[in-house]
Parts: C-alpha cells; sequence; structure tokens
C-alpha cells in the first residue's frame, strides 16, 4: 500500500516497513511478550494490504465554507487534513470524495458537522455523521436528497437525536469453510473492521476445536453473533450473552437469518452470569432460562480491549476448553498466566487485522491440564 500521508498520519506507524518486514515485526514483539509460555508457533494469518477497512471513522476539518477529512497527526496533538485513506475498502473509498462535495456545497449538511462514520458491507454502505447541533426536518429533507443521490443509507446524530435515511444497517454477508453466513450490521454496534480477515478468524476457529469433545458451548461477548452462528452446528446448544442490548437484538436477527435454533441469548455480563449460575442472583432478563440444562464443554470469549476482570477470569478457568479472541496483546498476556495454572496451550494464531499499524489481534485456545481435573 502507499499513501501520501504516510509520515504525517498517526494511523499508520509502520508505514516504514512493507508487510513482510511487518509481519516479522510483529511476530518478534509477540515471541518477546509471551516467551514466558513456550510457544512453540505462532500461526499467522495475512490480510489483503490495502483497502481491507469495512468501517472507519474521520474527524471533518472547517476552513471557512470548506471542510475535508481529518485524523490526528502524527507528531503532533493537531488534525491532518486528508483526501482519501487505501486502507478503507473500495466502496468506502470511491464513496468518500463525492460524499463530501455534497456535503461541502450545502450549509445545513455542512455546518457543525465534527465527523463522519463509514460502515461498508459486500453490497451496501451505512454513513454516520455527527453533528453539535440540533437536526431537524430541513437537515432531515437536506441529508435525503444527499442519500439518494449516492445511493447510500445515511444517519444523523445529534445529542439525544437519531434520524435514519434509507435504514440503519446493512446486509452482510461471509463466506467460511464453504459455507455463507448472513448478518444485519447495525449503526452504533460493534463489527469486525476487517472482512477478509474476520472469515479467516471463523475458519480458524472451526478449524481448530475440532479436536476435543464438543457438547454445549458458552459465549461472552457475543456482538451480533459474528461467531456464534458459524460455531453453533458444532454444539448440540450454545448459551450466547452481551451486555448490549442492540447487539443481542442484532444477534437474535442474525440467528433468524441463518435459520440457527439452537442458540439461546441471554443480555447478561459475564459477572452476572457467574452469579446466576452460582445461584446467587436471579435476573429477569433470562426469562425463566435453565442454565443448569447445559452441559458445557467450551467457552468463547472475545473482550473489549481491558480483557477478563479478575472474577470472570476464574469463571472462565472452570471450562474443559477455552478459546480466547483478543485485540490487546497486554491483556491477553495477563489473562494467559492465569489460565495456564489450570489449562495448556494448544493452538495460538495472529490475525492481521491492520496492516501498517502496530495492532495485532490473536486467537488462543486452550485444554484443561489432567492434573487440573
Amino acid at each position: 500500500m502507499t499513501c501520501e500521508y504516510f509520515g504525517k498520519c498517526g494511523s499508520c506507524t509502520l508505514y516504514e516497513l512493507d508487510y513482510d518486514e511487518q509481519k516479522k515485526f510483529k511476530i518478534e514483539y509477540m515471541r518477546e511478550l509471551f516467551g514466558a509460555f513456550d510457544i512453540k508457533e505462532f500461526e499467522w494469518r495475512s490480510s489483503k494490504k490495502s483497502h481491507y477497512r469495512s468501517r472507519a471513522e474521520f474527524m471533518i476539518y472547517h476552513n471557512d465554507d470548506n471542510i475535508s477529512y481529518a485524523m490526528h497527526s502524527l507528531h503532533e496533538k493537531l488534525k491532518l487534513p486528508i483526501k482519501q485513506c487505501p486502507k478503507t475498502d473500495e466502496k468506502i473509498y470511491d464513496l468518500m470524495p463525492k460524499l463530501l462535495a455534497c456535503i461541502e456545497k450545502n450549509e445545513i449538511l455542512r455546518k457543525n458537522l465534527f465527523s463522519i462514520e463509514f460502515l461498508s458491507s459486500c453490497d451496501e454502505i451505512l454513513v454516520s455523521l455527527l453533528y453539535h447541533k440540533k437536526l431537524d426536518t430541513i437537515w432531515e429533507n437536506a441529508a435525503k436528497e444527499c442519500a439518494d443521490i449516492l445511493n447510500v443509507k445515511l444517519i444523523g446524530r445529534s445529542r439525544n437525536i437519531k434520524i435514519s435515511i434509507n435504514g440503519d444497517f446493512v446486509k452482510e454477508r461471509l463466506d467460511a469453510n464453504g459455507k455463507r453466513y448472513f448478518y444485519n450490521l447495525h449503526e452504533g454496534s460493534f463489527s469486525q473492521p476487517n472482512r477478509g480477515m474476520n472469515e479467516q478468524m471463523i475458519e480458524w476457529i472451526l478449524g481448530r476445536i475440532l479436536e476435543a469433545k464438543r457438547v454445549d458451548l458458552l459465549e461472552l461477548y457475543c456482538g451480533h453473533g459474528n461467531f456464534t452462528i458459524p460455531l453453533a452446528p458444532l454444539f448440540e446448544k450454545v448459551l450466547a450473552t452481551e451486555i448490549s442490548k442492540t447487539s443481542i437484538s442484532a444477534a437474535k436477527q442474525n440467528a433468524a437469518l441463518n435459520s440457527t435454533q439452537n442458540i439461546e441469548f441471554a443480555r447478561l455480563s459475564a459477572e452476572e452470569l457467574t452469579f446466576a449460575l452460582k445461584g446467587v442472583r436471579e435476573f429477569k432478563r433470562l426469562g425463566g432460562m435453565n442454565l443448569f440444562a447445559y452441559d458445557f464443554t467450551h467457552v468463547l470469549i472475545d473482550p473489549p480491549r481491558a480483557g477478563l476482570d479478575g472474577v470472570s477470569r476464574e469463571f472462565v478457568k472452570r471450562f474443559e476448553n477455552i478459546i480466547y479472541i483478543s485485540c490487546n496483546p497486554q491483556t491477553l498476556e495477563r489473562d494467559l498466566k492465569e489460565f495456564v495454572k489450570t489449562h495448556k496451550i494448544a493452538h495460538f494464531a495472529l490475525f492481521d487485522q491492520f496492516p501498517y499499524t502496530r495492532h495485532i489481534e490473536s486467537g488462543v485456545i486452550l485444554h484443561r491440564l489432567p492434573s487440573s481435573k
């Protein structure tokens, strides 16, 4: 990938390295960080080198009646105006200048706009415009004209206001291990930003869990069902939990889209689920669900950057097999220090979600040690 903003934009911090050098840099970093765990090999999954991001956010830089996209500067605490970003997928990349021109010529759309978010799928794009002003019907009419011209779905957001034009989600499809999965990706809910890498992550999990006995699966931080739905056919029953009401609603929709019927979804945090399984506390949100009818052989966790809290770590250690998807090597290393007291690392993969950056996504599968049974 080449970009005229290398060395200026704060997003791509490994811009001086070609892709093979980036791979070597990241693997060496992980070897050093996880040296105490005696990892024989890190499985590496490569990304497209450009146009890989299906989700992107840009600040807006105002200069009188002119606007531009902006990123944080690499060396100064300033906004860096940019015209394009080759990390974004082709649909977003092509739309960016057209959208900016449409907004710039209309003061109603331009005034007090401070950020633009893009969410793309295989066939659709959803654009969110964020404002420091109250949105009204005048804004809505102007936005609808722009959305129709560009053939996009568009959302306007300001404090306590959300206006949707042509819809507030995109229809996505993912292919993994010869099967196709369908999802509705909603504005404001987390989704994996690199579509191709997401498919590889799903394939990796599907291929690595076949070696252990499987009965029921527990998933924490299930989001919109990204991993839940492809994994469900490999288990008798699945219980998937998530604290976000929006994500749980989307996950139920996506399970129906894929005709998956062996999943129950519960809006609970990991800590709340621990209390429920121990019988310490009852939750109306479970709706009479019988948690004790499950025979969990696997737990899947995909936590935020902070990783797991102490209660959740102890809870996860009780399961025979652990599947851990991590977006932060530091918190993963901390959590694994506890898990290896009772489990052995069987597989460790690195997923290059964001080329030209220092970010590393990981997948780890652990099996309980015989001495801990």
